[in-house]
């Protein structure tokens, strides 16, 4: 077996690679090849996968946060390797849609861990295995990125200040969104869809997704007022939103189609882009997926 670690050197403050010595320790008792690659630039992780992944099968571990994991898996789609991920970022939400156990010994677990075939969404020409969303989370995961790099500031912290700030600043917008066989013309607050249940260091805006059902999760914000903005956040954090009835709708879908009125940031696994129009897809079963080993291995307590 061969495995091949993508480690992101700004993740968790350089957290990320303070683990080098400890997987180079493992996979030497282990005895199995591996590698170790560090990111450079943003997109350097696809590129590194995708040329590895083209000359042999790997497990591929991305040690970093969701955005690292995002790369990942946009470098290792369409091979037959496998994902997995080391969780060294502020948010690490996709995993938490996996295991609530994220101890230290997480990185033995994960090596030694199954796979899994899982789904994954595309949106436009991009993969995406947590949440993509558009609207004010977008901005706030936008305007977050600015806080996080301050210190004793954790993703969670961050979200929180960023929540503040953007509410202030944020203005609505129309959106015409196809949802299978229905269609949304509204103001909106905001749009999440996914497969995986939070993002922003635990907010759980998709609290209904299932990994691996076939389905897109989407969650749709009407628009409100600021103060009722305001107040949805510590309902959507404890993933209670679903009681705000007038204003949040949830759905599973395959695809859907969404067209803002002007070019929007999009909330992409973390990462920021842009566009104007968006097309949202299922794939079912798609990539192999390493899901941790449980704790009740005793060999684990050693790493």
């Amino acid at each position: 077996m061969k495995h091949l670690f993508i480690i992101n050197p700004l993740a968790g403050k350089g957290t990320a690679l303070k683990l080098i010595p400890k997987i180079e320790k493992i996979l030497g008792t282990l005895k199995e090849e591996y590698k170790i690659e560090i990111t450079r630039y943003p997109g350097h992780a696809i590129e590194l996968v995708k040329a590895y992944v083209k000359e042999s099968d790997y497990r591929v571990y991305a040690v970093g946060g969701d955005g690292t994991l995002n790369e990942v898996l946009n470098g290792i789609v369409d091979s037959n390797s496998s994902l997995g991920v080391i969780p060294t970022g502020s948010g690490n939400d996709y995993i938490k849609s996996i295991t609530k156990d994220l101890s230290k010994d997480i990185l033995y677990r994960t090596i030694v861990g199954t796979e899994k075939p899982i789904d994954i969404g595309k949106i436009n020409d991009r993969y995406f295995l947590n949440i993509s969303s558009a609207g004010i989370d977008a901005q706030i995961a936008l305007n977050s990125i600015k806080f996080k790099k301050l210190p004793m500031i954790n993703g969670f912290t961050a979200y929180l200040f960023s929540i503040i700030y953007t509410i202030l600043k944020y203005k609505n917008q129309y959106i015409v969104a196809e949802i299978d066989d229905s269609i949304i013309k509204e103001i909106t607050v905001l749009v999440a869809f996914g497969k995986g249940r939070s993002y922003g260091g635990g907010m759980k805006v998709l609290p209904y997704s299932v990994i691996d059902d076939g389905y897109l999760d989407i969650c749709h914000v009407k628009a409100m007022s600021k103060f009722k903005i305001l107040t949805l956040f510590p309902v959507l954090i404890k993933a209670k939103h679903a009681s705000v009835k007038d204003y949040v709708s949830f759905f599973k879908c395959k695809s859907a189609k969404i067209t803002f009125d002007t070019e929007t940031p999009i909330n992409l696994d973390g990462e920021i882009i842009t566009a104007k129009k968006l097309s949202v897809s299922i794939l079912t079963k798609k990539i192999k997926f390493i899901i941790p080993q449980q704790k009740s291995n005793e060999a684990v307590s050693k790493w």
